[in-house]
């Protein structure tokens, strides 16, 4: 059976996730790949008359269940029409089926996905290969909001950059969701949408480090998403790196495996697949003898459109606390949220790498 990939382009309102479907569709299919893309289904539903500011409890509830219906369908018709192709194929989906949970209360959530054959789990963990969540202009990049370019859209900017946060929340424990930062220049996000879905298409990439810095938190951190991660590295072959990393949070765990190797170009090939907790277990077995296990704390959160990794280790290692940028460009500034202090800049500096913090002891 072909490996098909099948990506998720999500976000708040007013993302850019229009344009950036154009550029995805344009570039992947320069380099020889037939590009589909399942459309919003929400959008669909919308205007052909449904109403989900509606107060009808059984008429929210029977377009709600019909919106997941639908968007699983079209997601596995395309499956199906992309196996008979020749060419290499991706999927990319404008929003995906844990983007419908964000908009109602869990209980209801629970019904629906259980009267539609499914669950959460099966929905966010195992469906889709990638989730690439643009961050809403709401936030960040307020002078670009508005709603002209789409009359479903009624949000006002501070419901837009809850929504955005919602979704977020919606698909954490996807072990490949990337958050796409506002930038000063539009471009900068365009360009990491394709560097995100080439890699997880296997094209090799360059190796791009992200900024990092130890800090100290100086007060509490807006809606952060926590949660506690165990990583620990296997025994692999000289220019590899192998490891396996559990997350948990609010009682939930996800399991996956990564392997990472750099070319002699100073591009890397990454993969990583979400496993069982049965094949966990035995892979540790594999755990380098000369690495400690690393245990710590992560906050991820949103700031003036800047999404941050707040790191706090308790083992091998404490009172470490390192902030890491996620997709920010050389070219752009940090933009430092109040409550933190920056004690050190440490980008690239070797020793701070997880892989290399794993040799260190108290």
């Amino acid at each position: 059976m072909k490996d098909i990939k099948k990506i998720v382009l999500t976000g708040g309102p007013c993302a850019g996730k229009t344009t950036a479907l154009v550029k995805v569709i344009e570039h992947f299919t320069s380099l020889g790949f037939k590009v589909f893309t399942i459309p919003e289904v929400p959008t669909m539903f919308s205007e052909a008359g449904m109403n989900y500011l509606t107060k009808n409890k059984g008429f929210f509830y029977e377009g709600e269940k019909a919106t997941l219906e639908i968007q699983l369908a079209l997601e596995d018709k395309f499956i199906k029409m992309a196996e008979q192709l020749d060419e290499p194929a991706v999927i990319v989906c404008d929003r995906g089926a844990m983007d419908i949970s964000a908009y109602m209360k869990p209980e209801m959530w629970e019904d629906i996905t259980k009267a539609a054959g499914t669950s959460t789990t099966e929905l966010r963990e195992q469906r889709y290969d990638a989730v690439l969540h643009l961050v809403s202009a709401a936030d960040g990049a307020e002078k670009f909001y508005t709603t002209a370019n789409n009359e479903q859209r009624t949000e006002g900017i501070e419901q837009a950059r809850e929504l955005d946060k919602k979704v977020i929340e919606a698909w954490t424990g996807h072990p490949h969701l990337r958050v796409i930062n506002n930038h000063e220049d539009f471009n900068n996000k365009l360009h990491r949408v394709l560097k995100e879905i080439s890699y997880v298409l296997g094209i090799p990439q360059p190796i791009e480090e992200e900024r990092k810095y130890i800090v100290k938190l100086t007060g509490d951190i807006p809606n952060s998403i926590d949660s506690d991660i165990v990583q620990t590295y296997l025994v692999a072959e000289p220019g590899c790196e192998a490891r396996l990393r559990r997350r948990s949070w609010q009682g939930k765990y996800v399991y996956v495996h990564t392997m990472k190797k750099r070319t002699a170009s100073r591009k890397f090939i990454e993969t990583e697949r979400q496993i069982s907790k049965n094949l966990y277990d035995s892979l540790m077995l594999q755990a380098d003898p000369y690495r400690h296990t690393i245990h710590k704390m992560r906050k991820s959160f949103i700031w003036k459109g800047q999404y941050f990794e707040l790191d706090t280790f308790l083992e091998p290692v404490s009172k470490l606390m390192i902030l890491e940028t996620k997709g920010i460009s050389e070219s752009e500034d940090v933009k430092f949220p109040p409550f933190i202090q920056v004690l050190k800049d440490i980008t690239g500096e070797k020793q701070y790498y997880n892989y290399n913090i794993a040799l260190q002891s108290e």
